[in-house]
């Protein structure tokens, strides 16, 4: 497996045009999208992780080369709700995340990263269920577990996966130091990469 960076964009209109695979990252500021980034891709500084949440302005794309298939992307949505990052750059970010995630034909697919050891709030709730309306794969990570003992852990996971509901996707646990959850991310991954190629074959 190859991975690089490839730009980074701040308006729509400068998105790639080669139409590959777009997976989407989302998180807050300091959920760990980076770490997990570097984690699947096995490079440690693929993506730059920071002391200070927030770094995140832009659409970073990150291209993956599997060795078979078409590449694909990994793309690093802004993080949000860190309280130290100025309001106008906060509605700034967001109208840029508006604007990607409402278009038509990407991203493909979204990975959405929370802390486990943070209570779910109404902001996660409502996420949760744009997703569900969003009508493309998704699937819910579960960050930092190494943090938890089992038990907290098992109470976490309850939780998470009463709020998604019976007919959303199982949350998968995920620790950056671990590895924990690393197989199972690709195994989603490498699926919507395969659904992708066989709607592409009956187009």
């Amino acid at each position: 497996m190859e991975a690089r960076y490839v730009k980074s964009v701040y308006k729509v209109s400068d998105l790639p045009r080669d139409r590959l695979l777009e997976i989407a990252v989302a998180g807050k500021s300091n959920v760990g999208k980076s770490s997990l980034l570097n984690s699947l891709t096995g490079q440690k500084k693929l993506a730059k992780t920071s002391r200070t949440p927030g770094k995140t302005r832009c659409l970073n794309y990150f291209e993956v080369n599997m060795g078979s298939g078409k590449p694909f992307y990994f793309v690093d949505l802004p993080g949000y709700g860190y309280a130290q990052v100025s309001k106008t750059m906060r509605k700034d970010w967001a109208a840029l995340m508006d604007d990607y995630l409402m278009l038509e034909d990407r991203p493909s697919a979204m990975i959405s990263l929370f802390d486990i050891r943070r209570e779910p709030t109404e902001i996660e709730a409502e996420w949760i269920d744009w997703l569900h309306r969003w009508g493309r794969p998704w699937l819910l990570v579960l960050t930092k577990v190494d943090k938890l003992s089992g038990n907290e852990r098992a109470r976490a996971l309850s939780k998470w996966t009463k709020l998604i509901g019976a007919d959303g996707p199982k949350p998968t646990p995920f620790s950056a130091v671990t590895g924990v959850g690393r197989n199972d991310l690709w195994r989603w991954v490498n699926t919507v990469r395969r659904e992708q190629t066989a709607r592409a074959g009956r187009s």
